[in-house]
């Protein structure tokens, strides 16, 4: 007869909370019976460990299971208060930021533009207090923070965009501000993130999505794992070289559009949203600067394509907009015998980044949560 592994009983409670939060977290309140089935824990265990996990306060009463057959049964769920994490998405024009708490819940949520003289860590940190008093949640409750930005995000933080690079310094002063770990991501590699976890990447082993908002951008997912590169610098695709443009030269952005808009007799201040519209209004002029447009994103894929080979290319912010997926279609059919390129648009639209940071901010939160409180705490010397 095979013995039991044996070991210290605190390494086998925190293993067994461990799973049990993470079942929690994952699937929503549970029953025992149900903590059982999707842990593969005992009843004793499972008893055991709730009880020490509601002792802590890591875990409440969620509800009453009327569905089975027999009697109630009371479930049990991560307790509503126990930490918060704040997502944050920032352009050059404004910040959203969205307060969550350890199960996903969104708490409260607030967005407003920069002022001409505003330090974005300040504005930030007033967003992140306008969510806190919405939610009533006390100061310092919020334990994590994740923000979408644009630009060359570093491996420790550091953010390159139209100003040059920071050194780092956006990231440290904000954790200082708010007094709790800050991550910086690129929205990019966000709206990626929140394709390959709950959209249309679910279902691909591997994918390259090109958002297109004020510039044109790439997140990549390889076997499952985003792809951020050595320096961070994954994904840059606008100013990938293509004739005739001049090396160097974006391919895309307000600049562009603008000499676009020109060049047809349009009025160049116009957005790239107004010609989107006007050319599914079925206006020639709009229409060609709309197919312009669209043989670059699919220049841009094809090139990716040759090196990475992914399995579909998802289409975020207004590159997802039906006029120009339907130019993007009609330019890769001219090339599918060469370099067949599928399209798929994204569920998200222009919030991808915030869904991403959102989706970063509850895994960071309830990591450093789940671990704090199966940590057993070491007792001091005399």
């Amino acid at each position: 007869m095979s013995r039991p592994l044996a070991g210290p009983q605190g390494l086998l409670r925190s293993l067994n909370g461990r799973a049990i939060l993470e079942a929690l977290a994952r699937d929503g309140a549970q029953t025992r019976a149900e903590l059982m089935v999707s842990t593969g824990l005992s009843r004793t265990a499972v008893t055991q460990v709730l009880r020490m996990l509601e002792h802590a306060g890591a875990v409440a009463a969620d509800g009453v299971d009327h569905d089975t057959r027999g009697p109630a049964a009371a479930r049990v769920g991560l307790h509503p208060r126990l930490g918060f994490a704040a997502a944050v998405h920032i352009d050059h024009r404004a910040a959203h930021v969205v307060l969550v708490d350890a199960s996903g819940t969104v708490r409260a949520e607030q967005h407003a533009e920069f002022a001409a003289e505003d330090d974005r860590v300040d504005h930030i940190v007033e967003l992140v207090d306008q969510c806190r008093n919405l939610a009533q949640v006390a100061e310092g409750a919020v334990q994590f923070v994740v923000v979408a930005a644009p630009g060359i995000v570093t491996a420790d933080g550091g953010v390159r965009d139209d100003f040059g690079p920071d050194g780092g310094r956006f990231r440290a002063a904000l954790a200082a501000a708010l007094d709790c770990p800050v991550r910086i991501e690129n929205d990019v590699n966000l709206a990626a993130l929140a394709e390959l976890t709950s959209g249309v990447g679910r279902d691909l082993s591997s994918f390259a999505l090109l958002m297109l908002d004020e510039g044109l951008g790439a997140g990549i997912v390889i076997d499952g794992k985003l792809h951020r590169g050595f320096s961070g610098v994954a994904g840059e695709v606008m100013y990938l070289p293509q004739t005739p443009i001049p090396i160097g030269a974006p391919l895309v952005g307000d600049t562009v559009v603008g000499d676009l808009a020109l060049g047809v007799g349009r009025d160049s201040h116009a957005s790239l949203g107004e010609h989107l519209e006007a050319a599914s209004n079925g206006e020639e002029s709009a229409q060609e600067i709309v197919a312009e447009i669209g043989r670059r994103i699919v220049l841009v894929a094809g090139t990716m394509g040759l090196i990475l080979d992914p399995e579909a290319f998802i289409l975020s912010g207004k590159a997802a907009h039906p006029a120009l997926m339907d130019a993007i279609e009609t330019v890769a059919a001219g090339y599918a015998e060469q370099l067949p390129l599928r399209f798929y648009a994204s569920v998200f639209g222009p919030e991808a980044p915030l869904v991403g940071a959102t989706g970063e901010a509850v895994a960071g939160l309830r990591d450093a949560l789940f671990t704090r409180l199966l940590t057993p705490a070491t007792k001091s010397g005399r």
